[in-house]
């Protein structure tokens, strides 16, 4: 057997290098080289205790080959060709304002380069400063293998894959409340908050503030978050490489809605010139982040969403996501890194040049090296012109539903359908929210329901006994599964999500007209339907925390006898 390929890993006692929390299940870079037989890891940082604890801590842990330190700054990389490496790992970030000294001392000392940096300027700039520099030496030198641009990229060319266009693509990230973080990185990020981004929205180039465009999104096994404007590299990169034709962002939020909401402010005074610079404030909005952890939870994940058409050229919509729990989330950008290792390791030599790690290796190959982290992923797909609402919503989760759930909800049969329903309701201010929105008080009902397809959705009518209640359903051709019900002049959305023998509606946010109105003062609502002895049932639940229970009703539905 060969001789084991050296590996210095540059920040290696890290966030990104190394185990920040060593009682839990994660995978770190320094760990996976460690455990490659045919890899042999140095570990590299600015302060040698840490280091020295760590490589004893990996070499109890089951090693494959003996584990060597050294002290280097990355910012002066002095002496690292004594440590004869045949691949440097540059993981000590942050990688915005940094320069390309230790990619250039690693190809001079004959090794191959690879880091893990978002930095929009150091990407964009990387090939035209080093690309010379890794031919001459006859090395690969490759930037951004981390989860952007690589992973958001492996995500999309997996899930657009033979698509005619693409022309729309958003990428989202939220870590976790608690998920480790340091100053240099809280500097590295205060940096652009505030200050003008360039990014392709509605069809051209424009400038818009960092931390703005503001949103409150449903991540996909997270729940609402917070979601901003993020300064990355895949701003440049994702319009340019899909083509995209209306956009392409990069939106990240933090979990505490204080903490992301407080620096939306933040970016407004900067923007708006009431403050200078932040970047001096890193220390204290640390400090404030830290203590609003323990309201968090160490849960956070991403979600890469495309717009376009498909192989047929028809409209197509779908959505890659991951959810990281257990605190691993840090770890997730070591993964496409993990990855190009590998790939270098066990394939031919790599050609010598500089590239960005955008289509060098697949989604497949970046999560297996997530074998032993507790992460999920999940792909959607829909087809935003289906004519049947249901489908558009659940996808190809539609087919799995009951037999009965489908017949209500794809025409199968005309869309008129009669039951029974008993409801229960409130006295005072709740009986007047009923008479408003024209529900049934209490009481059973025989219930008569028709359902008339529109150009985008439905509309219902529903009689409970002489009582008539009608509400306009529409799709949500820009985010899977959403959809509104307006009735009368509120509109209140919701995502449709697979449950028990069917389907929920989960809330969202309501608005009046184009108003959009808070959710601290939205009724809550619960509604699902799911078949039961192979019949359509549903159960609709709607309260106010001020008036209490609005209204709760329940029953089924089946075609009319007559239906054929």
């Amino acid at each position: 057997m060969a001789d084991p390929r050296r590996i210095v890993v540059v920040g290696a006692t890290g966030v990104l290098g190394s185990l920040p929390r060593p009682d839990k299940p994660v995978l770190h870079l320094s760990r996976a080289i460690a455990k490659w037989p045919d890899a042999a890891l140095v570990l590299a940082a600015r302060r040698a205790p840490e280091l020295e604890a760590l490589g004893a801590a990996l070499q109890a842990a089951g090693a494959a080959n003996p584990i060597e330190i050294t002290v280097i700054d990355r910012d002066a990389p002095a002496d690292l060709e004594r440590h004869r490496p045949w691949a440097v790992v540059d993981c000590a970030g942050p990688f915005q304002g940094s320069d390309y000294r230790l990619a250039k001392a690693a190809l001079a000392c004959g090794a191959h380069y690879l880091d893990m940096a978002d930095g929009r300027a150091f990407v964009a700039g990387f090939c035209e400063a080093i690309d010379p520099l890794a031919i001459a030496a006859g090395r690969q030198a490759v930037t951004g293998a981390s989860s952007t641009p690589a992973l958001s990229h492996a995500a999309i060319d997996e899930m657009t894959r033979g698509w005619r266009r693409i022309d729309a693509v958003e990428a989202a990230i939220a870590p976790g409340a608690r998920a480790p973080r340091g100053l240099s990185v809280t500097r590295a990020i205060l940096s652009w908050v505030g200050r003008p981004v360039r990014v392709f929205a509605g069809g051209a180039w424009r400038t818009r503030a960092g931390w703005n465009m503001l949103r409150r999104s449903r991540m996909p096994g997270l729940g609402m978050r917070w979601l901003s404007l993020a300064e990355t590299a895949d701003l440049d990169l994702l319009p340019t490489r899909f083509d995209t034709r209306s956009e392409a962002i990069f939106l990240a939020g933090r979990e505490a809605p204080l903490e992301h909401l407080g620096l939306w402010l933040l970016s407004l005074a900067v923007r708006f010139g009431w403050i200078s610079r932040i970047e001096g404030w890193a220390g204290l909005l640390l400090t404030v982040s830290r203590r609003l952890a323990p309201l968090g939870s160490d849960r956070g994940g991403m979600s890469v969403t495309a717009r376009g058409w498909g192989p047929d050229g028809e409209a197509a919509l779908a959505r890659w996501s991951l959810v990281a729990e257990a605190g691993c989330g840090p770890q997730i950008p070591t993964l496409a890194t993990a990855a190009m290792l590998r790939l270098w390791l066990d394939g031919p030599a790599p050609a010598a040049g500089a590239h960005v790690c955008v289509g060098r290796v697949g989604l497949s190959a970046i999560l297996a090296q997530a074998a032993d982290l507790p992460i999920r992923t999940r792909f959607e797909a829909r087809a935003p012109e289906d004519a049947c609402l249901a489908r558009r919503l659940m996808g190809g989760a539609f087919g799995d539903l009951p037999a009965s759930v489908r017949r209500v909800h794809t025409g199968e049969v005309p869309g008129h359908f009669v039951g029974r329903a008993k409801a229960r309701g409130g006295a005072g201010l709740a009986r007047l929210a009923r008479l408003l929105a024209a529900m049934p008080g209490p009481g059973d009902y025989d219930l008569a329901v028709n359902i008339t397809p529109t150009a985008n959705g439905e509309v219902w009518t529903r009689r409970f006994g002489e009582r008539r209640l009608r509400s306009r359903l529409r799709g949500d051709a820009r985010n899977i599964g959403a959809f509104e019900e307006s009735i009368g002049p509120l509109t209140f959305a919701f995502d449709a999500e697979p449950a028990a023998s069917g389907y929920r509606w989960r809330f969202r946010g309501w608005r009046t007209g184009p108003v959009r109105l808070p959710n601290a003062i939205a009724p809550r609502i619960h509604a699902r339907c799911f078949d039961r002895g192979g019949v359509y049932r549903f159960s609709v639940v709607v309260a106010h925390a001020w008036v209490g229970l609005i209204i709760a009703y329940a029953g089924w539905l089946e075609p009319p006898a007559d239906a054929g």
